[in-house]
């Protein structure tokens, strides 16, 4: 896997900063490499469900936010990335010390980028997939921040 640049870098930490969810969830950014990027995110109350596993909708987070933060390696400076779609299923009961969800470029495009997410469940012995998706990215032109 090719390492990203350090202004490439820089520019996903700056924007990944600049996201409440990310924040409020208590995730943070693992690993930035070129049409790959890494976000973890710890067990807390806070993110689990009624049976105690880490709750679909902190999973689909961090999943989005890795794949369309692959995607923004990839784009020019001056740009921007949203979530067109995607699709996640959940292959097995978030269990672990932290999640880590890994978004990967499988297709850069000029307008359009295909990413596949996955989503491990980490302990200090192993790793086990508990979900994979697809997501669709569109690059746009960057606006002012307010």
């Amino acid at each position: 896997m090719k390492e990203a640049t350090a202004d490439v870098r820089e520019r996903v930490l700056a924007s990944f900063e600049r996201q409440g969810l990310m924040a409020h969830l208590g995730a943070r950014i693992a690993h930035v490499g070129a049409g790959e990027v890494h976000v973890v995110l710890p067990r807390r109350p806070e993110v689990t469900q009624q049976h105690g596993y880490f709750h679909a909708g902190a999973t689909s987070s961090i999943a989005d936010s890795a794949g369309g933060y692959a995607a923004f390696t990839l784009f020019p400076e001056g740009s921007s990335v949203l979530t067109v779609e995607f699709k996640i299923n959940l292959l097995a009961p978030g269990e672990g010390e932290h999640l880590e969800a890994v978004g990967t470029v499988l297709k850069p495009g000029r307008t359009l980028t295909i990413c596949r997410l996955e989503v491990y469940g980490v302990t200090a012995t192993q790793r086990t997939l508990v979900a994979a998706g697809q997501q669709t990215l569109i690059q746009i032109q960057s606006r002012p921040e307010p």
